[in-house]
């Protein structure tokens, strides 16, 4: 397992084809955005490939070219997923990139095949989290499990495949259960956050307000999440809980009528989805995410970038950020309690937020600045494609 390097000039990738397979659009436009424009301003062409809905038009001004993959996120279904397949291996075939970028669970395993089978000479697989199929429980996911570690295990040993993770502990888990190789994988710390558009601001006056900033899925412990806030309201304890998110066709989705209730009872505000999330945190004191397990969370990400302290569950991903006494305050998963503990802590001592604020923001500056990130991503490209560094073995 290496770092990757913060190198001080980005690769001169003129005449060189770079195509990113995602799953969706806005997942690109809010989380790879940055990668390509490096890659582009260093004279790269560059290919989008995912399903589009909204941002097609975006990101077709920003001089890339895109292509449509009919990705499901939803489930497993074997005819939507071989067409999917046969999709990406035809743009392959026809495109001929210099380098493949696929980022999460579906991307990497259908990409990483038919990138062998079209003998694209430079895979980088990015694997943002472990997602949906290795937290959740049940007899066809139990069953799913090996096969899919086989695949990574296979794809990610692959010549010249560098694989992406976010964090020290899913880098030990890719070794040890799917036995990729160590100087195969790369730990780059996030997809970065611009800390020019997401900085620090005086809290805002009034009852304190703790801000989940997240899909709404189970998995991200929102349920949690509101239970605390039931036993907060118990307390007496004068905060305000928001969530702020979208639905998703994910499995752990939470149904619309339960958010509806809960906000019907009052335990919580739902806010839904917003395109303005510095205003979010701007308008909060504190930053939550309860979650099950990440790669590295965005959300929280952007909240210590605006010097809000941190509340998030003791498990990979989230312990990056989430330095207890240093950045903000760490509860065991899928604990209500300790969670309500916490945020009473942080609401009643508006000492503590600042100081748990600066230093989240500090720790962003140093460890998680977006510029750091696609510094690293743009080595790690330039050792892919033979640029002045030597490729890994067979």
């Amino acid at each position: 397992m290496t770092s990757g390097a913060r190198p001080e000039e980005m690769p001169d990738l003129r005449g060189k084809t770079i195509l990113y397979l995602v799953t969706e659009d806005w997942y690109f436009w809010s989380h790879r955005l940055p990668f390509a424009r490096a890659a582009r301003d260093a004279g790269a062409t560059v290919i989008v490939a995912c399903r589009f809905t909204d941002h097609r038009d975006r990101i077709l001004a920003e001089g890339f070219t895109v292509r449509d993959i009919p990705f499901d996120r939803s489930g497993l279904n074997p005819i939507r997923d071989m067409k999917t397949y046969q999709a990406i291996a035809a743009l392959y075939r026809q495109e001929r990139p210099d380098l493949v970028h696929h980022v999460a669970m579906k991307p990497v395993l259908y990409g990483g095949l038919a990138a062998a089978n079209t003998k694209v000479s430079a895979v980088v697989n990015a694997m943002a989290g472990l997602g949906f199929l290795f937290i959740a429980k049940g007899l066809k996911i139990t069953l799913l499990r090996p096969v899919v570690e086989c695949a990574f295990g296979w794809l990610n040993n692959r010549k010249n495949t560098h694989l992406i993770v976010q964090n020290g502990d899913d880098a030990a888990l890719f070794e040890t259960r799917m036995h990729v190789k160590p100087d195969r994988i790369v730990v780059i710390r996030g997809s970065g956050v611009d800390i020019d558009r997401f900085y620090p601001t005086p809290e805002p006056p009034g009852t304190p307000v703790a801000v989940c900033v997240s899909r709404m899925l189970w998995d991200k412990g929102i349920g949690e999440l509101v239970e605390a806030a039931r036993l907060l309201k118990q307390r007496g304890v004068d905060i305000t809980i928001r969530l702020v998110g979208p639905t998703d066709a994910n499995p752990a989705s939470i149904p619309a009528a339960d958010l509806k209730a809960w906000q019907d009872e009052g335990v919580v505000e739902v806010a839904g989805p917003s395109s303005d999330i510095p205003g979010i945190y701007g308008s909060a004191h504190i930053a939550v995410l309860p979650s099950y397990r990440e790669g590295l969370p965005k959300s929280l990400l952007e909240g210590a970038a605006c010097a809000r302290p941190v509340i998030a569950t003791d498990v990979p991903g989230c312990r990056e950020i989430c330095r207890d006494g240093e950045t903000g305050l760490r509860v065991q998963l899928k604990s209500v309690t300790p969670l309500a503990d916490a945020l009473q802590k942080l609401a009643e001592d508006p000492a503590l937020r600042r100081q748990l604020g600066k230093g989240a923001r500090h720790a962003v500056e140093t460890d998680f600045a977006e510029s750091i990130v696609v510094a690293e991503t743009m080595a790690l490209y330039k050792k892919a494609l033979g640029l002045g560094g030597s490729e890994n073995g067979a």
